[in-house]
């Protein structure tokens, strides 16, 4: 294993390496795997006085240092000793009340004003629905706009994040409607639309102070005095603004047509808020409100007779319970078999007094079925468009509950899927139906409730998006509009290019109540309406209209929630009041809209439409979209698989039982229960470790390369939490060498006596803040976190601060001696001082705690968080010293891979040759032995000059095609270590002979699970691997036998 890889944990899973500054990609960032602790590059004989000093301290009561609890608001005392192991819950503790109460999240928006644009990141927050609490995804969504906001503030921009939340219309109303019936037996309507709503409001008072407890614990560096609730009058008086001017245009208009109905919640729904799920075939489905299960996936055929004959016209349905509501049958009007039957009744079997007619129309598909298409104009798209041309009758036959409605007849209050049953055995009777077979469908469910849809005839609020949409395109394909990533453009273009009118009224009572007034007197022919700030107004248009004695009434009827979430980045700042509102002229337009791309739809688009129309201005410039978090095994975060998990509950850490506890707080049903208990069990036999935030959002930003997905297996969370501690531990360490007195300079002079390990590392620091930036900038957070990463571990603690330790602890004090050591300071100082900034966006608690720690300089701000973010030094860029160090660990690795081979103990030094062909190389190793012997964890080190005779008894072992290592075997019994290697071989090729045999086996390939091969083949492949090593040793120390 070459030197310089990492003693603690694989580098950020997923997480694509950054490219170097050439364009090449860096070996030492490669994603590494879990391995063991290598020996540390000691002198001879350190690692028994380790041990030594291990077993007196085992001997000893360590003193832990004391958690001082810091009160609300006060900065961190941190006078006493930095703790000698890391704690995220004490390191997280107080900082985010501190940084709220020194206002370095709240900018000014007088002194704002007239910021160059290049110079501002405004963003608000995807507001959270105030009926929950943030799960796993929304600290996704969290972890990636507050690394972007920090990085911002640290680069010196006008900065603001500005929290919300949403308040989810249907959600909330169910939510508060299933409490008061659990509690008092009560429904809304028992309540009064006034109390009902006093009942929500108390409800919300209480919620979402948890959202906000979230954010803070994941260390959210919003603005919360800029907090906002989409239902504050603030925003209540924009969306009424928005409703009057889009409906003054003609955009907004009333119409009874059909829409999405959900009979259990009894509202209209958008196309956008029904879920379509694909039936194979005959399938049993549970709905709400209904005690047996629905039987879909069936196609019914019945008939129809020509009135006054004895002909009959066959048709068929998935809903059988809808011909209730038919008004005429379909056929083609080319289709020879049945154009002597155009125009000709029907007789209904069920209402024999309705016109029910033969029409001729090219939407019949003729070659499918038997032509005949039943057509019900109230309860279908399709047959609705058909309705209006042919003037047919629309026949309502469903209550809003979804019961067959009182002009029903013989089935007027069943449950529509009881009429479904009960209309199969009435045509039975009379020698109607024909049969019933599976068929392949999909079907419209609730995405709220998962109540089957049924298409309506309701009037409802409508909205026209077409010119909006067709703005929005534009923007898009001109580039005034950036999507990224750029696979989403097509779906952008797809979905607005083909957008239908938007209906936004809902049946609820929670939520914006539309600004609409219907003339009740004097009676009117026809509906009129007339739209208002309030009734004041609204009856002022009116009587202007009508004359005086004018009664109006508002309608009962609520806006859908995305209206109002549509408004929120601009609503936010204050409009439509944009005179001398310092707010909306320093913070809108947005920067960037940070959100999951499932509702690039519901929301993203809808907030570019509604700002085009009413500001002239898009919300936003840039729009990224973040993949969606799924579990461990691809699957949909869902409760009844128990694999939704609060954030707070990784953080924190959670014991199994109490997982399985929390599952009794939702309406889960005990089946769902049960259920997602084995799925918790399986995931987390031993509950979830504390990790604490860092990790936490470490972990879920180094997922971000995975695409549209990222499948997050909450355990390697655990391996983030292992890296944060080795930041602590490294830094606490590197506190160490600087003593009591030191402070650093402000500065490091180029014309300083760097030692070559100074001049390695100044570089690798500056490539590694120039790939973080370009990273941030490219919002490629993957690649930020491996730049970080591998810096940290792989080069300075794995490199640099090894080889710092001879020039600390030599014991000479000549004068060079002490400005060496001032230079090491020096650049640790730095090294330390620009880790923890440019970590600080990714892990904010750990590196402020850090940063607070380290000794005093004229350039240290009086917080990480307004400190100023490194950028690269091209004045540090040495790629010779680079390149003399990728040969050193080369030839390191090897030197410690012969020493594992020999069996040698991890403390012996053995002597060491290098041969090397290239004479720059000879030149550059003879100079650097001594780093080389560290590196390496040997003694001393020779390098062979040309033609010099190979070393005796030494292993040797090729590190390229020019060059050789040898590590003297002196002391080593060799014959015994080929005794010992030989059995290994032996034992080796059992185990490849025994997997050879398993795949060869007769019928392996379709007897044996996919899995279990996948396994097989990996195992064989690391026997194999296995094998090759130990025969490569026997070779070795065959030939240093000779």
């Amino acid at each position: 294993r070459r030197a310089g890889k990492s003693t603690g944990p694989s580098a950020p899973s997923g997480a694509a390496p950054a490219d170097a500054a050439d364009g090449k990609k860096d070996k030492k960032e490669k994603e590494a795997k879990p391995v063991k602790d290598k020996p540390t590059w000691g002198a001879p004989g350190e690692g028994k006085a380790k041990k030594d000093a291990a077993a007196k301290a085992k001997a000893k009561t360590v003193e832990a240092v004391p958690f001082v609890e810091t009160p609300e608001g006060q900065k961190k005392d941190l006078s006493l000793p930095i703790a000698a192991t890391y704690n995220p819950r004490h390191v997280e503790s107080a900082w985010s009340a501190w940084w709220e109460k020194q206002k370095y999240f709240t900018p000014d928006s007088k002194t704002s004003k007239g910021t160059c644009e290049s110079k501002k990141f405004i963003m608000v927050i995807p507001p959270p629905n105030v009926t929950g609490s943030l799960h796993i995804g929304h600290t996704l969504t969290c972890a990636i706009e507050d690394a972007l906001t920090r990085w911002h503030r640290m680069c010196g921009d006008l900065t603001l994040w500005l929290p919300g939340l949403d308040h989810a219309g249907i959600a909330t109303q169910s939510v508060v409607e299933k409490l008061l019936y659990k509690n008092e037996k009560l429904t809304r309507h028992d309540l009064g639309r006034e109390k009902f709503l006093e009942r929500v409001w108390a409800w919300k008072d209480k919620n979402p102070s948890h959202i906000k407890h979230q954010l803070n614990k994941i260390a959210a560096s919003t603005d919360w005095s800029r907090e906002r609730f989409t239902m504050d009058p603030l925003l209540n008086k924009a969306v009424v603004e928005a409703f009057i001017r889009f409906h003054d245009q003609g955009l907004i208009y009333r119409d009874n047509r059909l829409v999405n109905w959900c009979p259990h919640l009894r509202t209209a729904l958008s196309d956008l808020e029904v879920d379509h799920e694909e039936i194979p075939g005959i399938t049993y489905l549970e709905i709400p409100g209904y005690d047996q299960k629905v039987e879909v996936g069936v196609l019914c055929e019945f008939k129809y007779q020509i009135k006054g004959s004895n002909d009959f016209l066959m048709v068929a349905t998935t809903r059988i319970e809808t011909m209730l509501g038919d008004t005429a049958v379909a056929v083609h009007p080319e289709d020879d078999r049945y154009l002597k039957f155009v125009g000709k009744e029907l007789v209904h079997p069920f209402f024999p007094d309705r016109k029910m007619v033969v029409i001729a129309d090219t939407m019949v598909d003729r070659e499918f079925g038997t032509g005949c298409v039943k057509i019900t104009p109230a309860h279908d798209k399709n047959d609705f468009m058909a309705g209006q041309r042919h003037k047919l009758e629309m026949i309502s036959i469903f209550d809003d509950n979804g019961h067959i409605a009182g002009n029903g007849g013989k089935f007027a209050g069943q449950h529509r899927f009881e009429a479904r049953k009960t209309i199969e055995e009435e045509l039975k009777k009379l020698s109607l139906w024909v049969q019933k077979k599976p068929h392949a469908m999909s079907l419209g469910l609730c995405s709220r409730s998962k109540d089957i849809i049924e298409p309506f005839m309701k009037p409802q609020w409508w909205m026209n998006c077409k010119d909006l949409a067709d703005k929005s395109v534009k923007a898009l394909r001109e580039g005034e509009l950036k999507i990224i990533p750029e696979f989403h453009h097509n779906t952008w273009y797809r979905w607005l290019e083909n957008i239908q009118e938007w209906c936004i009224s809902r049946q609820l009572w929670w939520g914006h109540r539309i600004p609409a007034y219907k003339v009740v007197k004097p009676p009117q022919d026809k509906e009129m309406w007339f739209v208002g700030k309030d009734m004041a107004e609204a009856l002022a248009k009116a009587e202007a209209k009508l004359g005086k004695g004018v009664v109006l009434e508002q309608d009962e009827d609520v806006l859908d929630t995305w209206f109002s979430s549509g408004l929120f980045p601009f609503s936010v700042f204050g409009w439509p009041d944009t005179e001398g509102n310092d707010d909306f002229e320093s913070f809108f337009p947005t920067s960037l809209l940070e959100t999951g791309h499932d509702i690039l739809f519901f929301w993203v688009a809808r907030m570019v439409m509604m700002s085009i129309g009413l500001t002239g201005k898009l919300p936003f410039k840039t729009v990224y979209l973040h993949a969606m978090v799924r579990d461990a095994h691809g699957r949909k975060m869902s409760k009844s698989l128990g694999n939704v998990i609060d954030p707070i509950e990784v953080i924190e850490g959670i014991e199994l039982e109490q997982l399985h506890l929390k599952l009794y707080e939702g309406n889960l049903p005990e089946k769902e229960i049960e259920k997602a208990k084995k799925g918790q069990a399986a995931d987390y036999p031993d509950g979830i470790p504390e990790c604490g935030a860092d990790a936490l959002r470490f972990g879920l930003l180094a997922y971000t390369s995975q695409g549209k997905n990222v499948n997050l297996d909450i355990n390697r969370v655990v391996g983030y939490r292992h890296f944060c501690n080795k930041v602590w531990n490294a830094t606490r360490f590197g506190l160490t060498y600087f003593g009591e007195d030191f402070k650093f300079s402000g500065a490091l002079r180029l014309s300083a006596p760097f030692a070559w390990e100074d001049r390695w590392i100044l570089s690798r620091l500056s490539i590694c803040a120039d790939k973080t930036n370009k990273a941030m900038q490219s919002y490629e957070f993957a690649a930020a976190t491996t730049a970080t990463y591998s810096f940290f571990l792989y080069e300075l603690c794995d490199v640099y601060l090894e080889l710092l330790k001879p020039r600390f602890y030599a014991e000479a004090e000549s004068d060079e001696t002490v400005e060496d050591r001032k230079v090491a300071r020096e650049v640790l100082y730095i090294c330390l001082d620009w880790s923890m900034r440019l970590l600080h966006p990714l892990l904010p608690y750990l590196t402020e705690e850090l940063y607070q720690r380290l000794p005093p300089s004229p350039t240290k701000a009086e917080s990480i968080t307004i400190a100023q973010y490194p950028t690269t030094v091209i004045g540090w860029n040495n790629h010779i010293v680079e390149q003399e160090m990728e040969l050193l660990s080369e030839i390191a690795g090897k030197f410690r891979s012969q020493k594992t081979s020999l069996g040698l103990n991890p403390g012996s030094r053995p002597l060491g040759y290098v041969r090397h062909s290239d004479a720059d190389n000879v030149a550059s190793l003879r100079k650097l032995t001594t780093r080389l012997s560290r590196m390496g964890a040997m003694g001393e080190i020779k390098v062979l000059a040309e033609g010099e005779a190979e070393p005796k008894g030494t292993l040797r072992d090729v590190v390229s095609d020019r060059c050789m290592i040898f590590t003297a075997a002196e002391g080593v019994d060799l014959s015994q270590e080929m005794a010992k290697l030989q059995k290994k071989v032996v034992s080796a090729e059992k185990m490849v002979a025994s997997y050879v045999d398993k795949i060869a086996a007769p019928g392996y390939e379709d007897k044996v699970p996919a899995t279990v091969r996948e396994t097989n083949a990996q195992k064989m492949e690391s026997s194999q691997k296995e094998l090759l090593e130990l025969r490569t040793a026997v070779k070795n120390i065959q030939e240093a036998m000779t």
